[in-house]
């Protein structure tokens, strides 16, 4: 009798990850299903150096860069940056510990946003649109 009971629960247990697996694989599926995404981590400045990068999703919007943490249920992005606000420093390969968090072949972008420092990374490609996206605000709209 125990042995059911504890066979029902590991049942339980594995249709319960198998459906939270599947939640997540819809709703990123949600996301990218405008297009307009790419893979994308994001560090604060207020993570010590090397940690702190959060694996996440960028998606054009317009003027908007939304940015959606990967393991998340929520279908709203977890940070907005709106591109006359946005201003991109410099960028680098990763150091460190960070050549483990990123991955493989990302570059760190340091920008600057309303909300203070921020870095993101992403792949070359990626890269080089993001950049072309923060460059063609439309004649008259004032850079930051």
């Amino acid at each position: 009798m125990l042995l059911v009971w504890l066979l029902d629960a590991l049942a339980a247990v594995v249709v319960l990850g198998l459906l939270a697996l599947a939640l997540l694989a819809v709703r990123r599926r949600y996301i990218t299903h405008k297009g307009g995404t790419f893979d994308c981590s994001l560090r604060s400045h207020d993570a010590p150096h090397g940690k702190g990068w959060v694996l996440g999703i960028g998606r054009y919007t317009g003027d908007e860069l939304q940015w959606y943490r990967v393991f998340s249920y929520s279908t709203r992005p977890r940070r907005l940056f709106v591109r006359r606000d946005l201003q991109v420093l410099d960028n680098r390969d990763p150091t460190g510990v960070e050549v483990f968090s990123l991955l493989a072949g990302a570059v760190v972008v340091r920008c600057r946003h309303g909300d203070g420092p921020v870095e993101l990374a992403m792949t070359p490609d990626s890269l080089t649109g993001f950049l072309s996206w923060v460059e063609s605000a439309p004649p008259g709209v004032p850079r930051a």
